[in-house]
């Protein structure tokens, strides 16, 4: 009966330990009541052409408590891009604020090194700016940023969080085609007409239009006989002569052979007679 007490001891030993352990374990911080942040001047995407924009996270307090201090805490989470393409600072109105930057992987945390000048109050708020700018390497990726508010025992008092698209200068650009003028679309205006006579119109600009086709140039009048016209008569009586040179030379050719055959008498061939012995 001893050992058994003395084995059920043992396991008490070991749960009361066990459940101190967990006693002391940290639990995860939230937020604690009557405080809240909200984050402004956040548009609705970011566009990565290296300009730089100015966001704030403004802290109040409705719990009716005193008065305290505030240490800022900024958390990036970048997706689609790096860390290095991110530039962001903390300012105030005497200048940039210093900060303790820390980073993870695709995450980064900027924690006020000073508790900011402002003093948190019952109905009252605390201001951080922060100025922020992306590489122009960028090409489209997202970024979470989350604002914190530390009372100077780090105690976080509030939170708020905001995800935004980041996209390249030219990321979604369509270009812009001028219309082409039309013959319709053209109104002249009455500062542009201009009346003057058919006269004023001078030689050199009247010879720079082309002739239509079918109509006689300026070198061959109206009706009149040009040189295309002399070379087709001249051919046509070359080749008639031509004709008439060769059938005159058949017909001569032809008596010639007549006359040949009148003055030779027929002669019928004689036959091979072999020589007598």
């Amino acid at each position: 009966m001893a050992r058994v007490w003395r084995n059920a001891m043992r396991v008490g030993v070991v749960l009361a330990c066990l459940s101190g352990t967990v006693l002391a374990a940290p639990q995860p911080s939230s937020a604690a009541a009557g405080f809240a942040t909200v984050m402004s001047g956040l548009p609705d995407e970011f566009v990565a052409d290296g300009e730089v924009r100015t966001l704030s996270a403004v802290v109040s307090r409705n719990d009716g408590g005193g008065c305290l201090k505030v240490r800022w805490s900024m958390v990036l989470t970048v997706d689609g891009l790096r860390l290095n393409q991110v530039k962001m600072d903390r300012v105030e109105e005497d200048g940039a604020f210093p900060l303790d930057i820390r980073t993870e992987g695709s995450v980064a945390r900027l924690t006020d090194r000073q508790l900011d000048p402002g003093t948190l109050c019952a109905n009252q708020t605390v201001t951080a700016r922060y100025r922020v700018a992306f590489d122009e390497s960028v090409s489209e990726g997202r970024i979470t940023l989350a604002a914190e508010a530390y009372d100077p025992g780090l105690r976080l008092l509030a939170r708020q969080s905001a995800t935004r698209t980041v996209i390249g200068p030219g990321f979604g650009a369509t270009p812009t085609v001028a219309p082409t003028p039309t013959e319709s679309a053209v109104e002249p205006t009455e500062s542009a007409v201009v009346d003057e006579p058919a006269e004023s119109v001078s030689e050199p600009a009247a010879a720079q239009v082309p002739p239509a086709a079918g109509r006689p140039t300026s070198g061959t009048p109206a009706g009149g006989f040009g040189v295309v016209q002399a070379a087709f008569l001249l051919g046509g009586l070359l080749l008639f002569l031509g004709v008439g040179l060769l059938l005159r030379l058949r017909q001569l050719t032809r008596s010639a052979t007549a006359e040949d055959a009148d003055s030779r008498p027929f002669e019928r061939p004689r036959r091979w007679a072999p020589a007598r012995r």
